[in-house]
C-alpha cells in the first residue's frame, strides 16, 4: 500500500478504470472541468452579489 493519500487515490482510480490510464486521466480532466465550472459559477455570483449575504461562511 502507497504511504501518500493521492498516491492511494490515484491507484483507486486507475483500477476503477481496468487499468486504463487514458480512461482514468479522461474521467479526472472531465470532473476537473465540472468543477472549474462550478467555481466560475460561484465567482460570478459573488462579484454580483448573489444569494450569499456578506460575512456569511457560503463555502463551509
Amino acid at each position: 500500500m502507497n504511504s501518500r493519500p493521492s498516491e492511494t487515490a490515484i491507484d483507486r482510480i486507475v483500477a476503477n478504470h481496468d487499468g486504463d490510464i487514458h480512461g482514468a486521466l479522461r474521467a479526472l480532466l472531465l470532473v476537473n472541468e465540472q468543477l472549474e465550472a462550478e467555481l466560475q459559477q460561484l465567482y460570478a455570483a459573488v462579484a454580483v452579489g448573489g444569494p450569499f449575504e456578506r460575512g456569511a461562511n457560503a463555502l463551509h
